[in-house]
């Protein structure tokens, strides 16, 4: 998939998805990239603008404190991490994401792993003092949606944050998409997972035409 077909991309995730393999898939979209970040067609090449605010305005201290990327991509968001002064560990489970990081930021500070959410190594449970997830959740099916937040909220450590970024949709709607936006009730799951919801903003991005999205914090 040189060029973005987006009836070929939901084909082949829903192939994927029908035979219990929610992530096989997710390599070959880096792959496809032939070694340039830039083609990643669902990257946008900045950091998330409510993260940077969130960052900003925010009265969490952030120097020398451990943060931890899900499913890091391009690294823009580990990167903005970084900068404003976290240690940063970022994963993904498609080894060629990684090795796009590491091409893109030779330099970084940010340590840049192949893992899964769903094993990942034992310490890092409870031990980051933020979370930073980012359209994971929207691209896994079923079960596995849930199981994803368990595991986000199982490596945050007592008093840690974690901010979620997605796609949003109306309770009932969309149901076939690919990837599968958020409705309200979904999100609201980290809170019956015990965090406290800190913010929480629905906007609409700058996309023709706009699609919907939520922004959310919650602190253990």
């Amino acid at each position: 998939m040189n060029e973005f077909d987006p009836a070929a991309y939901k084909k082949m995730v829903k192939s994927y998805q029908d035979r219990d393999d929610p992530t096989g898939w997710f390599n070959s979209i880096y792959t496809d990239a032939q070694g340039d970040h830039r083609a990643v067609f669902w990257a946008d090449l900045e950091p998330n603008p409510y993260l940077l605010a969130w960052l900003k305005e925010s009265e969490v201290k952030h120097s020398g404190r451990r943060a931890i990327v899900v499913g890091c991509g391009v690294g823009d968001d580990a990167e903005a991490l970084s900068a404003a002064g976290y240690q940063v560990t970022a994963f993904d489970i498609s080894p060629e994401a990684i090795r796009l990081c590491q091409k893109r930021y030779p330099d970084s500070s940010v340590t840049y792993l192949v893992a899964d959410l769903f094993d990942y190594p034992a310490p890092w449970a409870e031990s980051f003092a933020l979370v930073y997830e980012c359209n994971t959740i929207q691209v896994l099916p079923g079960k596995y949606r849930i199981q994803a937040r368990d595991a986000m909220v199982s490596l945050l450590a007592p008093q840690g944050y974690l901010l979620v970024s997605c796609r949003s949709r109306l309770k009932g709607k969309q149901e076939d998409d690919i990837p599968l936006p958020l409705d309200k009730e979904e999100i609201d799951g980290f809170i019956r997972c015990g965090l406290k919801e800190e913010s929480f903003e629905a906007y609409d991005d700058t996309q023709t035409p706009p699609v919907p999205h939520f922004f959310a914090t919650y602190k253990k």
